[in-house]
Parts: C-alpha cells; sequence; structure tokens
C-alpha cells in the first residue's frame, strides 16, 4: 500500500514554523511514521538538499498534488473528489484533509477552494491544461543562472511561456499584395479635392459627402482687416536714417531744427518744459530700473544689494533731465549718486529738480573725485548738450568722461545730440524724446520715449503721426 504513492507529488503543511513543502514521494515508512520527499520545495522556494523527511507528527495537512501509479491511471478515494489542474491533461483526485482550506501553490499552479461552492466545479486553467502537449513538452528556454535560483526561475518561465506562441506565425503575411490594394494616389486626391471644396476644412465621412462649412473656423476673423500700415509715421524732410518698432511700424527720424520747433509748438499749447522733465525722468527711470534687473533685483528680500546708479549731468535741460530721473529712482530705493558741477548761475528748471532731489535720500557731488572707484550698476550719460558744445572743453567735462569709461559699468544716455558732433562716452543704451534723432553709431541701442505731444501738434509742424507706443512708454527701435 505504501509503494503506491512512491512518484507522488504532494504537499505537507507543517505549520506556521515549519512552513509548506512540496516533493516527490520518494520513500514511506509506517513503522517509524515518516515520508521523505525528493527535489522538495519550501515555501515555493528549492530546497538546497535533495531529500527531506518528515515525521506524522510534524505533519498538519497533507494534500495529494498528482498520484502516479503502477498502471499510471488515477487512484480514487472515499472523499469528495476536487477537480485540479494538471500538467498534460484533468485529472480528479481526493483530498487527505477533510476540511476545505486553501490549496498550495504547486509549479506555478494556484487554485482556491471558496467555501460554499458546489464541488467538481470547472474552472480556467493555465497553458499547462492544453490536450495538444505532453507532460514534459516545453518550448526550449536559455538557462539563466542567477543568485542561486536560476532553476526555480527557469522552471516558473516555462511554465508562463511555454505554450507554442508561434503557431499562427507559419505563415509570413503578405505586405506587397495587401499595400497593393491600396490606391494611396486615388485617396489623396480625393483627400485634396474635399479640403480644395471645403476651404480646408476637413470634416468625417467621403469626399463627397462632404460641403462647405458654413461655420467660421477658430482662425477666421468675422470682420474683414484692413490691410497693415507699416508706415503710419510721414515727415515733411526724412531725415537720414529710418527705425523700426518691434511691430515693424517704420519710426523716422528728423532733424533737431525740427524737433525743435515741434516742443515749441507744444510748449504753446499747454506741454512746459517743466512736464516734459517730468515725463522723460519718469520714462527714463522705468528704462534703467528694467535695466537693473526690474523685480528681480527690486523686492523687499533684496535689500542687502541695492543697486547703485551714477549720473553725470550738465549745467542744461538734459542735465535737468537727468535730475529728475535721479529723483524717481532715489523714491525706488536705488543708491543714486548725482555729479552736478558748481556754476555760478544755473537754469530755472536745474535748479527747481536740484531742490526736489535734495529731499531724497540721494547723494549729490561737484567733484569728480568724489564719484565711487568701483564700478556701479548703470551710468546714466546726461552731460551733452544739442547747442552748447563749448561745454566740452571745460575740465570737469573731461575729468566725467574719463571717469565714466573707466568705471566698466554700463552706460545709459539720455536724450543725447544728433551725430556729428561725437559722444565722448560710449553708451550701450540711448533714450530718444519723441521721435528719434538721426544718431550715430557710437550711441548703442535707441529707444523711444513718450513725452506726451498731442497728434495735433505733430500735424501743425507737417508730421503725419499715429502713435508707435502701443501700452508701452518706452520702445525699442532697430535699424530700418
Amino acid at each position: 500500500m505504501a509503494a503506491d504513492w512512491l512518484g507522488s507529488l504532494v504537499s505537507i503543511n507543517c505549520g506556521e514554523t515549519l512552513g509548506v513543502y512540496q516533493g516527490e514521494v520518494s520513500s514511506v515508512d509506517q513503522s517509524s511514521q515518516t515520508i521523505s520527499l525528493k527535489q522538495p520545495f519550501h515555501n515555493g522556494v528549492k530546497c538546497p538538499v535533495p531529500e527531506v523527511t518528515f515525521s506524522a507528527v510534524d505533519i498538519k495537512e497533507l494534500k495529494v498534488l498528482d498520484i502516479v501509479s503502477g498502471r499510471g491511471g488515477v487512484v480514487q478515494k472515499s472523499s469528495d473528489p476536487v477537480s485540479v489542474p494538471h500538467r498534460g491533461h484533468h485529472k480528479t483526485q481526493d483530498r487527505l484533509a477533510s476540511p476545505q482550506l486553501q490549496c498550495s501553490k504547486s509549479y506555478g499552479d494556484k487554485h482556491l477552494d471558496v467555501p460554499g461552492q458546489p464541488k467538481g466545479f470547472r474552472r480556467r486553467h493555465n497553458s499547462w491544461s492544453s490536450s495538444s502537449r505532453g507532460a514534459n513538452q516545453v518550448t526550449p528556454k536559455k538557462n539563466v543562472v542567477k543568485n542561486g535560483g536560476g532553476g526555480q526561475r527557469q522552471h516558473r518561465d516555462d511554465e508562463c511561456f511555454g505554450d507554442n506562441m508561434d503557431d499562427g506565425l507559419d505563415t509570413d503575411f503578405d505586405f506587397e499584395g495587401n499595400l497593393a490594394l491600396f490606391d494611396k494616389a486615388a485617396v489623396f486626391s480625393q483627400i485634396a479635392g474635399s479640403d480644395r471644396r471645403g476651404n480646408g476644412a476637413r470634416s468625417r465621412g467621403t469626399p463627397q459627402e462632404q460641403q462647405p462649412s458654413s461655420q467660421y473656423r477658430h482662425d477666421k476673423n468675422i470682420l474683414e482687416t484692413k490691410p497693415v500700415v507699416y508706415r503710419q509715421i510721414a515727415v515733411p524732410q526724412p531725415g537720414a536714417k529710418e527705425y523700426c518698432t518691434d511691430s515693424g511700424l517704420v519710426v523716422p527720424s528728423i532733424s533737431y531744427e525740427l524737433h525743435k520747433r515741434l516742443l515749441s509748438v507744444a510748449e504753446r499749447y499747454g506741454l512746459s518744459l517743466e512736464r516734459r522733465l517730468e515725463m522723460t525722468g519718469v520714462c527714463a527711470s522705468q528704462m534703467a530700473l528694467t535695466l537693473l534687473g526690474g523685480p528681480n533685483r527690486l523686492t523687499p528680500k533684496n535689500v542687502h544689494q541695492r543697486p547703485t546708479v551714477a549720473l553725470l549731468c550738465g549745467p542744461h535741460v538734459q542735465g535737468a533731465q537727468g535730475i529728475s530721473c535721479a529723483r524717481h529712482l532715489a523714491n525706488h530705493e536705488v543708491e543714486v549718486i548725482l555729479f552736478l558741477p558748481n556754476f555760478v548761475k544755473m537754469l530755472d528748471a536745474v535748479s527747481s529738480e536740484i531742490t526736489l532731489y535734495t529731499k531724497t535720500e540721494g547723494k549729490q557731488v561737484s567733484s569728480v573725485k568724489e564719484l565711487p572707484d568701483s564700478p556701479v550698476d548703470l551710468i546714466i550719460n546726461c552731460l551733452d548738450c544739442h547747442e552748447n558744445t563749448f561745454l566740452m572743453d571745460h575740465p570737469w567735462y573731461q575729468a566725467a568722461v574719463d571717469w565714466a569709461n573707466q568705471n566698466r559699468a554700463p552706460v545709459l544716455s539720455l536724450d543725447p545730440p544728433v551725430s556729428g558732433q561725437g559722444h565722448a562716452v560710449e553708451a550701450k543704451w540711448t533714450l530718444s524724446l519723441g521721435l528719434p534723432l538721426p544718431l550715430s553709431e557710437g550711441v548703442g541701442r535707441v529707444y523711444l520715449c513718450d513725452i506726451g505731444v498731442p497728434r495735433q501738434v505733430f500735424q501743425e509742424v507737417g508730421i503725419k503721426y499715429h502713435s508707435p507706443f502701443g501700452c508701452k512708454f518706452v520702445v525699442p527701435l532697430h535699424s530700418a
């Protein structure tokens, strides 16, 4: 009787301490009440020893997974049968334990006994239940040995991927034959024709069913727009240079005489010098703050690194514009150093701006020796004048120019004179007022600021004018 169990596959549950063992029965000793398994698996992992012997006192539950009799048939027991999947064909076998518990896992086959479910139920089986394959027929796999568990891993791979997956790939797919059935030229011509009839609006259905859409596309305008006119400013005497904005609008330059006449007419209508100085100071300070880093530099968390700006101003209107810019910069928590030489008599505009500037925390110096030796963040040059060129011969002018050229800081030139007079300080940026003058090449990048001159004032001096500023007060200009 004990010899009938030799070669059978069993699962032995030895409790939580010893775990579950699976393997093939190699010997059964009725006298000593022991059973031995060869090639055993402990909790799903192959044991390092070839054979394990168990005593009856240690066995909590014994489950028969595969019974091999001398006739190669199935051994029936008196207990209730349970359908068990088997590699090669279905076999019905007994359970040695009466309570229905979770069955163990053997070689990748896993099934559950659910309480209340009818006995002898049919369930989906894995690839091992294919009747066309033998018990040991698998697809050849390359042995991979890693960390001592290569045998079990190969066995699991064979069970998962062991089916003959290449059965349906014996016949090659005829790509050329199927491609010949598709007339690409005819289909593409129909698509192109439908796009032309529908003005590019592609709809579902056959090309014959497609009709021109009566609805507007998202990229169509409801109202027809007029063609864009990029030359919206015309001057009576075109200057030597023309500029254009980022949007492509052409901005011609004007002569200094026409620019002077434009400001004179604007002043007659109420745009006084004080208003122009204030507008110029706001625009210049706004541009300077942008060049200094804008919101990335001027934040409450960056108080310990306040930028330093040096303004070099002369005793003229351009100097007064620089003083106005210095006042606005000082109001925005910028370290301002204003250089203005001492003169016995100053212009009223310069004196008024100096009076306002002294109410700020900005610093004022009259000697170049009081200017810092270390590089500052920005230099604003307001030394040059449109009319009084004799100021360039003064010692203070030459000293200020030498300091600016040696300081290695970028220079912003504010309302410089026209070309031909020369520029002692090489600027990186230049800010022009209203309309640009024909500036020389040494002025750097040219910017234009709006000083508030109305359109009818431009028309009175013979200039056809449309504002090129858009939503800004300072716009960059590019050489046309």
